[in-house]
C-alpha cells in the first residue's frame, strides 16, 4: 500500500533545502574569495586547503551513511541528526568567516581547522537529510514529487546567496570587508539551522527500516554491487563539475571580465530562471521518456548552451546572461533525473540484496558531490595559478580569456563526459516496474 505524503510535510523539507543550500552556496561562492582577497592566504595555497580538507571529509561520508543505517530511536533513523547538527555547523560557519587577525601561519591553521570541521558537520546534515526522501513514503510518484520540490527548495537557497549574497555583503561593508562576511555568515548559519532542525521536528519516516541486522561488510555492497549505482555515481561526479567550477569562479569572472561584483545578481536571476524552469519541466518528461534518455539529453543541449556565449563573445553581458539561463536549465534537468534515478538504485538494492541501505547510498552520493567539489576547487586553483592571477590585481585580457575558457568551455566538457558512464545504467522503465511489484509483494508477506 502506498503512502501520501502532506503538503506541508513536503515544503518544511523543501524549506530545510533552501537553508542548508544557502549555507552551501555561501561557503561555496565566497570562501575561496575570502581566503585569497580579505585573509591574503595566496591562491594556490588557499586551493590546497579547500581540495585536501574536502577529500577528507568526503572520505567520512560512507562511514555516516552506515551509522544512520544502524540507527534506531523513537525520532527514526534519520531525523535524530537533524535535531541537533543544524546548529553545530553554523557556528562553524561563521568560524571560517572569522578574520582572527593573526600571523600568517595562525590563520592557515584556523582556516584549515575550521574548514574541515565545516565540512564534517555539513555531511552529518546532508547524508540524513537527503536519505529522509526514500523513507517518506513508499509511493515513487510521491518520493519523486518529493524530492523535485526538495531540489527546488536548494536552488532556491541557492538563488538567494547567488543573488543576494553580494548584496548583503555591500549592506555590512562591501566584498573587501571581513567584517562583511563575518556578519552575513551569522546570518545565513541562523537561518539555514532553524530551516534544518524544523524539517527533523515535523517530518515523518514511513518506511520502517528491516528488523534484519546488516554488518558494515554488508551494507557495502549497497554499493559495490549496485551496478545502476556506480554508474550513476560516476556520471554524476563529471556533471557536479558544471555548477561546482561555476560557483567557484563565479565572482572572479564577474569582477575581472564584466568588471562590477553587483553583475552575481544578475548571474543569480538566470539561475533562478534556468534551474527553477528545468526542474519543473523534468517530471513531465519523465513520464513520456526514460529517466536514461532525459539525462542524455539534457547534458548534450547543457554543453551546447555552454559553447556558443564562448565562441560568440561573452562581452554581451545580456546575451550571455540568457544562455546561463539555458544552461542551467538543463542543469536542473539534470539534477532532478539523477535524484529519481538514486531513489531507483535503492529500490534496486533491496530487490537484489535485500536491504535498502539508503544512509550509505545516499552518503556516498554526498561523497561524490564533495569529491567532485574538491575537484572544482582544484581545478579553479589551478588555473588561477596558470593565469598567474594575484589578490585584486588589475583586469588583462590574458585573465579575462582565461576566465571566459573556465566559466564556459570547461563546463561544457563536462557535460560531454557525464554521458559516458551513464550509457552503462542498466535500469529501464520495464524493469524498474517489476522491482516496485516485487517489493510491493515481499512487503506484503
Amino acid at each position: 500500500m502506498t503512502t501520501k505524503v502532506p503538503l506541508a510535510e513536503k515544503m518544511v523539507f523543501s524549506g530545510g533545502l533552501l537553508g542548508q543550500n544557502m549555507l552551501y552556496s555561501f561557503m561555496s561562492m565566497y570562501i575561496l574569495f575570502f581566503y585569497t582577497d580579505l585573509l591574503g592566504i595566496p591562491a594556490t595555497t588557499a586551493s590546497v586547503i579547500l581540495v585536501v580538507a574536502s577529500i577528507f571529509d568526503a572520505c567520512l561520508d560512507p562511514l555516516m551513511g552506515m551509522i544512520t543505517d544502524k540507527t534506531r530511536s523513537r525520532w527514526g533513523k534519520f531525523r535524530p541528526y537533524l535535531l541537533f547538527a543544524p546548529f553545530l555547523i553554523a557556528l562553524a560557519t561563521i568560524v571560517c568567516f572569522w578574520d582572527f587577525s593573526g600571523s600568517s601561519a595562525m590563520t592557515l591553521v584556523i582556516a584549515t581547522v575550521s574548514y574541515l570541521l565545516w565540512g564534517m558537520l555539513y555531511t552529518v546534515c546532508d547524508t540524513p537529510l537527503w536519505a529522509l526522501s526514500s523513507v517518506i513514503s513508499t509511493d515513487p510518484g510521491e518520493r519523486t514529487l518529493f524530492v523535485t520540490l526538495g531540489k527546488i527548495g536548494g536552488t532556491l537557497g541557492a538563488v538567494v546567496i547567488t543573488v543576494g549574497g553580494i548584496q548583503l555583503l555591500l549592506a555590512f561593508g562591501g566584498e573587501r570587508s571581513t567584517q562583511a562576511y563575518l556578519y552575513s555568515a551569522i546570518i545565513i548559519g541562523i537561518i539555514a539551522a532553524l530551516s534544518i532542525f524544523l524539517t527533523g521536528i515535523l517530518t515523518k519516516e514511513r518506511v520502517a527500516p528491516s528488523p534484519v541486522k546488516v554488518s558494515f561488510r554488508q551494507n557495502l555492497q549497497t554499493v559495490y554491487k549496485n551496478k545502476p549505482l556506480l554508474t550513476l555515481l560516476a556520471s554524476l561526479l563529471i556533471v557536479n563539475l558544471v555548477n561546482g567550477i561555476r560557483q567557484s569562479i563565479q565572482l572572479y569572472y564577474v569582477v575581472y571580465v564584466w568588471g562590477d561584483a553587483g553583475y552575481a545578481t544578475q548571474v543569480g536571476i538566470s539561475l533562478v530562471v534556468g534551474m527553477l524552469l528545468g526542474m519543473m519541466a523534468t517530471p513531465p518528461l519523465l513520464r513520456r521518456f526514460s529517466k536514461k534518455k532525459v539525462f542524455i539529453l539534457s547534458c548534450v543541449l547543457g554543453s551546447l548552451s555552454c559553447i556558443l556565449p564562448y565562441f560568440l563573445g561573452d562581452h554581451n553581458i545580456l546575451t550571455t546572461l540568457v544562455f546561463f539561463a539555458v544552461s542551467f536549465f538543463f542543469s536542473g534537468m539534470t539534477t532532478i533525473v539523477s535524484t529519481s534515478m538514486l531513489l531507483d538504485t535503492i529500490d534496486y538494492s533491496e530487490w537484489k540484496l535485500g536491504f535498502r541501505g539508503e544512509g550509505i547510498v545516499f552518503s556516498t552520493n554526498t561523497f561524490v558531490t564533495k569529491f567532485s567539489g574538491a575537484l572544482s576547487r582544484l581545478i579553479i586553483g589551478a588555473s588561477l595559478g596558470l593565469l598567474s592571477y594575484a589578490e585584486n590585481q588589475e583586469s588583462t585580457p590574458r585573465l579575462q580569456n582565461g576566465l571566459s575558457f573556465v566559466m564556459f568551455l570547461l563546463p561544457a566538457l563536462c557535460f560531454l563526459a557525464a554521458i559516458l558512464p551513464i550509457l552503462f545504467y542498466n535500469i529501464n522503465d520495464k524493469q524498474r516496474r517489476q522491482i516496485l511489484s516485487d517489493l510491493e509483494h515481499t512487503r506484503s508477506l
